[in-house]
């Protein structure tokens, strides 16, 4: 798609598309119930959801850092195209040195794996300990809806393919110039990763699936949000949080990079 390297601070950053994921409208909620849905739905007016699964590269003095891995093979043939598109990108998986996981959902952490072993021989992999933890203890499976237990599986497989590499990590910095932030909800440990410079750019994983309709309605939500309430809460927080600081804003399913501006009762999310 013809992506170019933008510099943030210290580190080059590219995005990284893995494919398309398309679901029926049925996957959306609203804070404000199904009358709430059904209105917004409407008013956006499209048959379904359609949206990009993206990871990122960071090139930087201490050498090569994912922020996220896309789905392998595992989603089929519509996604799974980020090995191929880092190749291109001149990138091999050897030389990848740290993978930074936002949350532990499969769009966004399958693609660690190539098969049955690890796809990134010498990444340490750092993850926010909130969703570590959660979905690291089985007995949280017995509480949780089936239609977000993928996590277990996708951190059993981490735990099993990158034993000895995987760092649980919290609040703050994780490394330099890159602080993690928090965003609950869609998981329990759900966090953004914030590349600072003069203008930051922060990749909040799936604070926001549709850029369109759940800025200008944060009370969208998705059916897989762990925690709906939560992740609403988290949603309005972090785009107010966004539009005062005047960051860039990017994520696993923007398109590009966006800046986000106060529109009244809601937000837009602007090309950058």
């Amino acid at each position: 798609m013809g992506e170019t390297w933008r510099r943030v601070g210290a580190y080059d950053v590219l995005t990284i598309h893995d494919g398309i994921f398309e679901a029926p409208l049925d996957v959306l909620i609203h804070a404000d119930g199904e009358a709430g849905r059904d209105e917004a739905v409407a008013r956006w007016g499209k048959p379904k959801v359609s949206i990009p699964v993206n990871c990122f590269v960071l090139k930087g003095a201490s050498g090569i850092t994912l922020i996220d891995a896309g789905t392998g093979p595992s989603w089929g043939e519509a996604m799974g195209h980020a090995p191929a598109a880092m190749a291109g990108a001149g990138i091999a998986p050897e030389q990848i040195q740290r993978v930074l996981i936002t949350h532990l959902h499969g769009d966004h952490a399958l693609g660690l794996f190539d098969g049955d072993r690890a796809r990134f021989p010498n990444a340490e992999i750092i993850v926010p300990d909130a969703d570590f933890g959660f979905f690291g203890e089985e007995t949280n499976r017995a509480t949780t809806p089936q239609n977000r237990q993928g996590g277990f599986a996708v951190t059993a497989a981490v735990k099993k393919h990158y034993a000895g590499r995987i760092h649980p990590a919290p609040a703050g910095i994780v490394q330099p110039g890159i602080t993690l932030i928090p965003l609950p909800g869609h998981t329990a440990g759900h966090s953004g990763y914030l590349i600072e410079g003069e203008h930051s750019l922060l990749l909040w994983g799936d604070a926001l699936h549709l850029s369109d309709l759940q800025a200008t309605d944060p009370g969208i939500g998705f059916v897989y949000d762990f925690d709906a309430a939560t992740a609403f809460s988290s949603r309005r927080a972090i785009l107010a949080r966004a539009a005062d600081e005047s960051w860039l804003v990017s994520g696993g399913h923007i398109e590009g990079f966006r800046r986000v501006v106060a529109t009244g009762t809601g937000y837009e999310l602007i090309p950058a």
